[in-house]
């Protein structure tokens, strides 16, 4: 049951993640209010890390900057390793 909620968690926050990214890229492109840049990692650093990277190079968004291109894949990396300590400790 457990696996089943962290499963459907992940794959909602990667959904949100991938989502924010193309809407805050639709929203430069035409000049409206813009998802601040701390929900954007914010959502990565939730569980989100997938999807913001995969948002960030299908949309070209966030790419040249420094604090998304480390800290997506960190917050992946680092959500691997929570997902690995859980599993290895509660088998």
């Amino acid at each position: 049951m457990l696996l089943l909620l962290a499963s459907a968690y992940y794959i909602m926050m990667n959904v949100i993640g991938f989502a924010t990214m193309g809407i805050d890229k639709n929203k430069a492109i035409k000049h409206q209010w813009r998802i601040p840049e701390a929900t954007l990692l914010l959502v990565a650093f939730l569980g989100g890390g997938i999807g913001s990277w995969l948002g960030m190079h299908t949309f070209h968004h966030k790419t040249h900057k420094w604090k998304f291109t480390f800290g997506v894949p960190f917050s992946i990396v680092l959500h691997i390793g929570i997902m690995l300590y859980l599993i290895t400790y509660f088998k």
